[in-house]
Order: C-alpha cells, then sequence, then structure tokens
C-alpha cells in the first residue's frame, strides 16, 4: 500500500467536499469540522452498518438513545468529576499550554507516560529537558489537573447550583437505563444495550483533523453478562469488532491489537485492548474493547440506592453483571476508512486520483451520466428512480473522461452512462470504478445489478 502525506489525504477530502473547516466563512473555530453531502452519506453508511451488525443481526442486543445532559450526581457516581482530567503544564514563555503526557510521549514514543504520577511526569519533563514545541524554550509551570468535561448551566441562573455537563461517553446512558431496559423488555443475561450519538471533552491537544476533536460521535456497547464468563465475551467481541473493520475494506496489515499493560489498564477494568489503524502518521487507537467487570453498576448502585443486582432463575443467585464495552469512535473510523481508500494510480498516459470504498460504504453508489445533453430526459428519469432506494449522483457537465475522473475521485463505484443506443435497447453502460471495465446492463436490471455488490 502507498504511503500518502496526511496532509494530501486531507485537502482531497476538502476539496471533494466530505469535510469542511467549521464556521470558514468567519475564519474558522479551532477544531471543528462540517460534514458535506459526501462526508455525512460516509458517515452514516458506517454508522448504520454498525448498527445493523452490533443491534439489528446480533438477537442478544437491542438499541436506545439516551440524553446527552444527565443528573451532576451520574458524573460523581461514574468517577468523573473526580479523575476525568488531563495533566496540563503551561509554558511561561509564550503562554501556550500542554499536556505533560503528550509531551513525553512525543519526545520518547515507547514510553506510556499516561501511567506515570505527577512527581514523576514533572521530573521526566526536567531531566530531560523537553521543550515546548511552540517556542523552543524549557520553561513550564508545575502541573495542574483540568477536567475534561464541558459545564454549562440550567435553568436561568448560572451558579453552581445548577452546573450540569455535556456528556463525555455515552456508556452511562446505558449504565442508568440498564434495569429499565431488562425489565421493558424481559432480557435475560447475557444481553448488551448499544447506542450510537454525541460525547464532547475540552480536549487540550486535539489534532490530525477528525482523529481527535471536542465534539465527536460514539458507537458503543455495553454487554451485560455473568461474572467468570466475561473474558469469553471479551474475547468474542475482539474478534467481532476486528472483522467488522476488516468488512468495511480495511486491510489486515493496516490494523492490529494492542493489549493494555497493567500498569495502564483503567481502575475498573481486568482486560483491556486496542484495535489500533496504520494511519500516515503512524499506529493510533480506533477501537477500545474493555472488560469493565461491575464497577459501573456497582457505582450506581452505591450512588442511587437502587439495586442493579439480577435474579438468575435458574439457580436463584443474585449478582450484579459483568460489562464487556467495544467503543469506537465514529469519525476515528471514518477517517480510517477514508485514509485506506485514498490513491493516486498512474495511468498508461495519465494518473487518476481515486478512492477504493467498498460499495456499501460509499457516499454514492451510482453516477449517472448522459453522454449528451440531449439525453437528459432519459438519464434523469432513470437518475430518479434509483435515487428511491440509492445514494447517487447525476453529472451532464463536461467530457465523459472528466466525468469518469470526478466520480472515481470521491469514490463512487458505478459510473452509469446512458448514450444513443439506449432508446432502441434498453440498456445503459456501467463502468466500474475499480477496474474501469464497461459492461452493458438492462435498465430494468439495474437496481438488482447494484445491490448485487452491495
Amino acid at each position: 500500500m502507498t504511503q500518502f502525506k496526511f496532509d494530501e489525504i486531507t485537502a482531497h477530502l476538502k476539496q471533494s467536499g466530505f469535510i469542511f473547516q467549521g464556521s470558514e466563512i468567519y475564519g474558522g473555530l479551532a477544531n471543528t469540522w462540517d460534514f458535506g453531502p459526501l462526508g455525512i452519506n460516509l458517515k452514516n453508511n458506517i454508522k448504520n452498518l454498525w448498527w445493523k451488525e452490533f443491534i439489528q443481526k446480533d438477537p442478544n442486543n437491542v438499541g436506545m438513545q439516551s440524553a446527552i445532559l444527565m443528573n451532576p450526581l451520574v458524573w460523581k457516581a461514574s468517577g468523573h468529576l473526580d479523575t476525568f482530567s488531563d495533566p496540563l503544564m503551561d509554558c511561561r514563555n509564550c503562554k501556550t499550554r500542554h499536556r505533560a503526557d503528550k509531551l513525553i510521549e512525543e519526545f520518547d514514543p515507547s514510553i506510556n507516560a499516561g501511567a506515570m504520577d505527577t512527581k514523576a511526569l514533572q521530573e521526566y519533563i526536567s531531566e530531560h529537558k523537553i521543550s515546548c514545541p511552540n517556542c523552543g524554550s524549557h520553561n513550564f509551570t508545575d502541573i495542574r489537573y483540568f477536567n475534561l468535561m464541558f459545564k454549562t448551566f440550567q435553568g436561568v441562573t448560572e451558579d453552581s447550583s445548577n452546573t450540569i455537563y455535556l456528556r463525555p461517553e455515552t456508556a452511562q446512558g446505558m449504565f442508568v437505563n440498564f434495569k429499565n431496559i431488562q425489565r421493558a423488555y424481559r432480557k435475560k443475561i447475557p444481553f448488551g444495550i448499544g447506542q450510537i450519538g454525541k460525547a464532547f471533552r475540552n480536549e487540550i491537544t486535539p489534532g490530525n483533523m477528525i482523529f481527535r476533536t471536542r465534539e465527536f460521535e460514539q458507537m458503543e456497547l455495553q454487554f451485560f453478562c455473568k461474572p467468570g464468563t466475561d473474558l469469553e465475551w471479551y474475547e468474542i467481541y475482539k474478534e467481532k469488532c476486528m472483522n467488522f473493520m476488516l468488512n468495511l475494506g480495511i486491510k489486515q496489515e493496516n490494523l492490529r491489537f494492542r493489549d493494555h499493560d497493567p500498569d495502564e489498564l483503567s481502575h475498573y477494568s481486568v482486560a483491556t485492548v486496542d484495535i489500533e489503524y496504520k494511519f500516515p502518521w503512524g499506529w493510533d487507537e480506533i477501537w477500545g474493547i474493555a472488560d469493565r467487570t461491575d464497577f459501573d453498576l456497582t457505582a450506581h448502585q452505591t450512588h442511587s440506592k437502587v439495586s442493579m443486582e439480577i435474579l438468575d432463575p435458574e439457580t436463584n443467585e443474585k449478582y450484579i453483571p459483568y460489562v464487556i464495552e467495544p467503543s469506537v469512535g465514529v469519525e476515528r473510523l471514518m477517517l480510517a476508512v477514508m485514509c485506506e481508500a485514498y490513491d493516486v494510480e498512474q495511468l498508461e498516459n495519465d494518473s487518476r486520483t481515486v478512492m477504493h470504498f467498498k460499495a456499501n460504504v460509499a457516499s454514492t453508489k451510482a453516477t449517472i451520466l448522459p453522454l449528451s445533453k440531449k439525453l437528459g430526459d432519459q438519464a434523469f428519469s432513470i437518475y430518479t428512480d434509483l435515487l428511491e432506494e440509492f445514494e447517487c449522483d447525476y453529472d451532464e457537465s463536461g467530457s465523459i473522461g472528466k466525468r469518469y475522473r470526478r466520480a472515481d475521485a470521491v469514490g463512487t463505484p458505478y459510473c452509469i452512462t446512458v448514450d444513443f443506443d439506449t432508446e432502441s435497447d434498453q440498456s445503459v453502460t456501467v463502468r466500474h470504478r475499480d477496474t474501469m471495465q464497461q459492461e452493458r446492463v438492462k435498465i430494468e436490471d439495474i437496481h438488482s445489478f447494484i445491490k448485487s455488490y452491495l
């Protein structure tokens, strides 16, 4: 696989209309991104595929949507109010703020600075004379911890009694609804609750376009199982998540598991693994799968005084279920899919930029091209008919070769050309994006033709 510079890929994504800088006409807002027509189609396709695989097709699992704003006591019980923070240092010279652990990991990528305490972080930066990335000085303040949750206020009075938070994860909405869903749907252990939704983190070092942002979407599943069976389910979901990424068209050689060492495990976890993708800048996390034990349900039981125990109908045993959590950021996964798809092919007398999306992921499944504007009425009729079932585009501007290249550049799998023989033989020419081979297909068979590749 050719390794392209990340700037080259992001320039193409912006130019093609996948992603735009947020509030661009006003100079933008740092690390905010808007998704154009192609971007939102791609994003929705990935979300729909996840929902179908992890919720719809799995008889154990159900879906839900929880509120973004929750009672602040939820975040007290989960530990976010006390521990969800970053170690920050300010450069006294240029007044920029930096995460101490990231400064160390950028200085030496082999070090897991997230497992170091404040004293160790401070001493390492001092001993190795790590400099400010902005101005190059070595003049930092002491480390302070900064909570990552966005604060807001409920009601008309802005005081501490009305403080609430934008959720930093979707998981807690599923934990607090565990008994509601278990009762309403008469679910027996094991079963899972999944949702797709927005989360917000006041990251101090966002970057790499949509890889790390302050506003993002998560696709999360909380799978509840009997203690003692948790590690078995953990292995099952590791394989399931990896297979999902492969089925999106990501190559095996660009994916790997990275198990968390004992010293970097979260306090609630007995096993955690990241699925990492080889981005142009190197390996980075896409999907986390964690065995969270009974920590979350126990914490909510303690703080809310509402029992989270389950009665086993076969043994009459009461217990609090363990939880396996596969959690993936939509934007990160989307970025990996786009990096994987991007290619510049050298042809005999030319080159072409092409996005090799799988057909079920691609933003548009087909582009309809009238060979001449005189054939526009029939071509547009085919286009509107296909729109009933598929995301499609219509292009009648420029030479047929240029229109092929435009479709290739955004990853459209099929170009459907209406030519001067179409009226007589009721057929169109279908060009395949990856092979550039063409075949004749009856108009009445186009729907089934596209479906066969999805």
